[in-house]
């Protein structure tokens, strides 16, 4: 299976490289709004472009796909919150099982039931531990999965749930304090997981400004994720990418 899109994100983990991702959600665009957000992100340097939400009541995903693929080279990824938002047009799928909750549903249920469709989409499939993290405001992901996040201040909890996730196989750990998150995942626990697995960190929820994003790469996320910031400010674009790739490697 082609796995040219996780392979550069190992090659990237290797050498302590880090990576920046613009989240765009269908439905909070429409195509001059993409138009906008793909210069953007040109301009900054934007290492990956996902695309998904929550809910994702439009449709017209393939369409904001198919837009970002005709005006630029960036690596669209999608991030999913139901079986249904895949797109073929995409590069890559995050296959995505909540290993914070106990929803059965949302660790395996839904996977079986999307399964046929994924393989058929000849996207390439990567395998992600999504860990809600409390971000001190209820998200749509929380009361969709009837699942509580993992309490912000237990580092340990948070760890254990990463090293599981590895353990069983996931490519990625995705930690996420939510969209509109007042506070985003502290230094202190993302240090904690990141030291601790092998496999790529993904940070996002809450990142408001550029010295969060390099903090946040500094104690070891190797992608950070922004879109709620850049939907209220787009010029922050420029700054919080700027930030991340000037994070040294040692």
């Amino acid at each position: 299976m082609n796995d040219v899109i996780y392979s550069s994100l190992l090659l990237k983990k290797r050498s302590r490289r880090k990576s920046f991702a613009l989240l765009i959600d269908p439905d909070k665009v429409d195509p001059a709004g993409t138009a906008a957000l793909i210069k953007l992100a040109i301009e900054a340097r934007v290492d990956y472009l996902f695309v998904g939400g929550s809910l994702v009541v439009s449709d017209h995903l393939d369409q904001v796909v198919q837009q970002i693929k005709a005006h630029c080279k960036i690596p669209i990824i999608l991030f999913p919150g139901t079986p249904s938002q895949i797109s073929p047009f995409a590069d890559a799928l995050l296959y995505l099982s909540l290993i914070s909750g106990r929803n059965p549903e949302l660790l395996i249920g839904q996977h079986v039931v999307s399964a046929p469709a994924v393989r058929k989409s000849g996207l390439e499939i990567i395998s992600t531990g999504y860990m809600v993290i409390d971000g001190g405001a209820p998200t749509t992901v929380s009361y969709i999965s009837n699942a509580l996040p993992i309490p912000a201040d237990k580092n340990e909890i948070a760890l254990c749930t990463a090293m599981a996730g590895e353990m069983l196989g996931m490519k990625l750990i995705y930690m996420d304090a939510g969209s509109g998150a007042r506070r985003p995942i502290s230094t202190e626990m993302i240090e904690r997981v990141s030291s601790n697995i092998e496999i790529p960190l993904i940070i996002g929820g809450g990142i408001q400004n550029p010295e969060k994003v390099y903090l946040n790469a500094k104690a070891g996320a190797d992608i950070i994720v922004v879109g709620n910031a850049i939907e209220k400010d787009a010029s922050l674009l420029s700054e919080m990418a700027g930030a991340l790739h000037s994070v040294s490697v040692q």
